[in-house]
């Protein structure tokens, strides 16, 4: 079950609902995928509307990964993720959100 103020996301995946959440393992790796001096640089393009699809793909990586999912990048060229590319930069705007706004 995930926890929003954990700063969990919810993702389906092949119907199956998975959780998402920026540990910061998650997070370190996610720079090193990403060539990024720092995670604020990441947050700065989705902020401004130039992230790309890799940037989504990673932050949906990370996020699995951190929820407790062993796979790889790889594994989700084929998978059907609800809402498509929408539903992907959706659930990755909203893991960033989520990682770095403090809980109420």
């Amino acid at each position: 079950m995930t926890n929003p103020h954990a700063g969990d996301v919810t993702l389906e995946i092949d119907g199956v609902p998975h959780r998402l959440r920026l540990t910061l393992g998650a997070l370190a790796e996610l720079e090193a995928a990403l060539g990024e001096d720092t995670i604020l640089d990441l947050v700065a393009r989705f902020e401004e509307g130039r992230f790309s699809s890799r940037d989504v793909l990673a932050l949906i990586v990370a996020g699995l990964r951190g929820g407790g999912w062993g796979g790889q990048a790889g594994d989700l060229t084929r998978a059907e993720i609800a809402g498509g590319l929408h539903g992907a930069a959706r659930a990755a705007a909203l893991l960033l959100t989520r990682a770095f706004t403090p809980p109420a």
